[in-house]
């Protein structure tokens, strides 16, 4: 009883503020100019029309089943507990960790896969130049450099 009293009473209080603050207001609202006093009126209007209206939620017994639920622009999937309340739960987050595992093991099989590419790449290129006629040194050599270049252009 006495936490219906004191919420009845905290009630009436905030009742009485808002009459007192809504005398106020409207005592202040003569003094302003007309179109003032009406976009006022109309933003009023529109924050009325605006409001939460309470509203009236049926009980229903709960039931088991999967459902969509939207926040906003998004939905996600939500519900049930699955085959049983607990049991479901430890097997639905080891379904949902199969397809991460699967990503985890594509994107190290091809790390794998590009590094051996890479270094067949350079083993073929070291094997082409340690079994070449020429030695490693005269690639590098700018006047070599220039003897390719001008031998490309005769052919």
């Amino acid at each position: 009883m006495n936490s219906q009293t004191s919420e009845n009473s905290m009630n009436s209080a905030a009742d009485r503020f808002a009459l007192r603050l809504v005398a106020r207001l409207d005592e202040s609202t003569g003094d302003l100019p007309y179109d003032i006093s009406e976009r006022l009126r109309a933003a009023r209007m529109q924050a009325l029309d605006k409001r939460k209206r309470p509203v009236a939620v049926a009980v229903r017994p709960v039931v088991a089943e999967p459902m969509v639920l939207g926040a906003g622009h998004t939905a996600t999937m939500g519900g049930g507990g699955g085959w049983g309340s607990e049991g479901g739960n430890w097997w639905r987050a080891l379904v949902s960790a199969v397809p991460v595992a699967a990503l985890l093991i594509g994107l190290f099989v091809v790390g794998v896969s590009q590094n051996e590419a890479g270094a067949n790449e350079i083993a073929e290129v070291d094997a082409a130049l340690l079994t070449d006629d020429l030695p490693p040194e005269a690639y590098t050599d700018p006047g070599f450099l220039q003897f390719l270049k001008t031998s490309q252009h005769k052919n």
